[in-house]
């Protein structure tokens, strides 16, 4: 692992939790998550949109293991040191955390965000983690994405050369 990829918001659970401790009362933390394989405008807009309903935003990061089962053999494009470092590096992520699940739903329970946020193509009823959020009194919200961007569209286009 290249050591110059280290970022102060790039954290363990632990260290999360530990940072966690030392919010103020009230601050309400904002939790998504995805495999961000190749960053592009629609996932920068789906973040910011994001970190504006709370006061952090903590971002869920698919450990490269966790990309091949969801999305193939070929994936993740960009490995997950990597895509932390890209996305710590976006003034509207507090926090990324990798995990290795499928599904973010032991991180969400262990983290009790405020706020809980998937892309539209999500409906609120299908989102991971949404009775743990509501249980607590937070809200889930499923945000319309960018039209016309998709990693899945880009990594296409590269491969036939467009």
């Amino acid at each position: 692992m290249n050591t110059s990829l280290a970022h102060e918001k790039i954290l363990d659970l632990e260290g999360f939790l530990e940072r966690r401790r030392a919010l103020p009362p009230g601050y309400r933390l904002v939790f998504t998550n995805g495999c961000f394989d190749l960053l592009h405008p629609g996932h920068v807009d789906l973040l910011t949109r994001a970190r504006a309903l709370g006061d952090g935003l903590i971002l869920g990061l698919n450990s490269d293991d966790s990309v091949r089962r969801l999305k193939g053999p070929e994936r993740p494009v960009v490995s997950e040191r990597e895509r932390a470092f890209v996305l710590a590096g976006l003034a509207c992520v507090d926090f990324v955390v990798l995990f290795g699940e499928d599904t973010p739903l032991r991180l969400i329970t262990a983290v009790r965000p405020r706020i809980l946020v998937k892309g539209g193509d999500w409906p609120v009823e299908r989102i991971v983690g949404r009775e743990v959020v509501q249980a607590d009194g937070g809200s889930v919200r499923s945000l319309p994405l960018l039209p016309g961007y998709s990693t899945t569209a880009l990594i296409e286009r590269i491969r036939s050369g467009r």
